[in-house]
């Protein structure tokens, strides 16, 4: 059990008095701004997102020699954006409740590679780490072709640095194997809530795999240790990184296109209503920073959480950010959603964008588990817990 009571902290008590209890919990923030004035808290612009954007197009000729699968799409790493009619039926029978607009499902578990958003992040900055140590050593220039990056010379070169990472599962997968395929070696520091699929997979691409007992937060931290005081290590710091939160924003200016594509209007009369699965934060903070630079006030987005982790939304509610764990509060942190189970927030993306995420919910994992039975009846998706 935790040692903080609900009255030694800032928010409003009836919230947290509802996290306390593990039970279902809505909060409608009142720290949301303008788009244009919460933008200036990011410490990130366009100019940022473009820069990625422009990364990850370079790389799309590695893609394709790497990785095969990526070849129909000439390498771009991007997942389908389905219109979900009987879900959204499904959904209106059960609750009883008519709801007005359309649904749409954003795939991210089907992006090539390792199949989760983390493909977004995790991958992007392996790669920004790569090309960086290979534009110093003077082996590779922007415009040069990337798919020499799949030769022997560049793997023996990467071979001398290592890639650490700490993760409840998709992050390790993500980073795991794209820094095997360049030729990293690759530590990834999993916690008890990783699927032992997920670390099958990795150590059958050679990376090596440490679990703990502990939960995410502890992962992390041995990662991090382990990477420290290694000038040949980089420790992909799923709480504070820029670079994986900007792999994830791409995703805002893909969507954009993806709603053209559809003939679908987001515009004031138009709005869009994006739900985020949420974990530490870097994932959905990224993809909501991403929409907000493409739909501006025109897009709200709602982070979603295990009611056993609530990390962020607890973090938020109090203004204590990373300074609070749900474990202090006696809440267990014990969820099927191995994805989610995060005791502790990120910092960065709490105070980044806590202007511009409209509100937080938790789900019961009976709930998820429901859910991911209508979404293969009505729709044949196979989903995890924590989509």
């Amino acid at each position: 059990m935790g040692n903080l009571q609900i009255s030694d902290l800032p928010g409003d008590p009836q919230i947290l008095e509802s996290l306390v209890r593990m039970e279902p919990a809505c909060w409608f923030s009142d720290r949301v701004e303008p788009y244009e004035g919460a933008l200036a808290y990011v410490g990130l612009g366009p100019e940022d997102v473009a820069a990625t954007s422009a990364r990850l197009a370079r790389f799309a000729a590695f893609f394709q020699c790497a990785f095969p699968e990526t070849q129909p799409m000439n390498g771009l790493l991007e997942s389908p954006l389905v219109r979900a009619t009987a879900l959204q039926s499904a959904l209106q029978a059960e609750t009883g409740t008519a709801f007005p607009g359309r649904l749409h499902i954003k795939l991210d578990a089907q992006l090539p590679i390792s199949g989760s958003i983390k493909a977004r992040g995790g991958i992007h900055e392996v790669l920004y780490h790569a090309e960086q140590l290979a534009f110093s050593a003077g082996m590779l220039n922007s415009d040069d072709d990337y798919a020499v990056l799949n030769t022997p010379r560049f793997r023996e070169f990467f071979s001398a640095y290592e890639v650490a990472v700490g993760s409840t599962g998709n992050l390790g997968l993500s980073v795991g194997i794209m820094g095997a395929a360049l030729g990293f070696r690759v530590s990834v520091h999993m916690s008890a809530d990783a699927r032992q699929w997920k670390k099958d997979r990795l150590r059958g691409c050679g990376v090596d795999v440490y679990e703990y007992e502990s939960d995410y937060s502890v992962a992390v931290e041995q990662g991090r240790k382990a990477a420290e005081g290694d000038p040949y290590c980089h420790f992909v710091d799923d709480e504070n990184s820029t670079q994986l939160f900007l792999g994830y924003a791409v995703a805002g200016e893909r969507l954009k296109q993806q709603f053209a594509e559809q003939a679908i209007t987001v515009d004031a009369e138009h709005p869009l209503f994006v739900y985020l699965p949420c974990g530490v934060g870097g994932g959905p903070g990224g993809v909501a920073f991403g929409l907000k630079l493409a739909f501006g006030d025109n897009v709200h987005c709602f982070f979603a959480e295990p009611t056993h982790s609530p990390c962020m939304m607890l973090g938020v509610c109090t203004g204590l950010h990373d300074g609070i764990s749900v474990q202090e509060l006696g809440i267990d942190n014990r969820t099927a959603a191995d994805g989610l189970a995060v005791g502790r927030a990120s910092g960065f993306v709490g105070r980044a964008m806590e202007r511009m995420i409209d509100g937080y919910f938790t789900v019961e994992d009976e709930t998820l588990f429901r859910y991911i039975r209508m979404a293969k009846d009505a729709e044949n998706l196979q989903l995890e817990p924590s989509a």
